[in-house]
């Protein structure tokens, strides 16, 4: 199973857990293309202006794939977090290809009292 959204954060901690392994970099990379029908429809949208909504469809199914791809590799390197999260939209390789990469990590409360070291 994945590791739960909860538990990614771009902060390079949790509040009250203590991170008590890295378990390397985990990632989740997506390449999305296009097809004829919404290039057609991006290419109206582009005669009015503002948003390509389209294109922005395109682009959150992407993040969200590679986001999800992200959290089970971090479940089957025997993550249950994942710090200083982000993401990178590039054109330098597919267009509209997107990566998440950041460190897994294993963390655990924090027991009342017990100072965070």
């Amino acid at each position: 199973m994945p590791v739960h959204s909860q538990w990614v954060t771009t902060a390079f901690e949790f509040e009250g857990y203590r991170i008590v392994s890295y378990r390397g970099v985990v990632r989740g990379i997506t390449v999305r293309s296009r097809n004829l029908i919404v290039n057609l429809g991006a290419a109206i949208q582009t005669l009015f202006g503002g948003n390509i909504t389209l294109y922005t469809q395109l682009c959150e199914r992407a993040r969200q794939e590679a986001f999800d791809l992200m959290l089970e590799h971090a479940a089957r390197v025997g993550a249950n977090a994942v710090v200083a999260a982000g993401s990178l939209v590039t054109r330098d390789v597919a267009a509209y290809t997107v990566v998440a990469g950041r460190p897994a990590t294993l963390v655990r409360a924090i027991p009342h009292g017990e100072p965070d070291v």
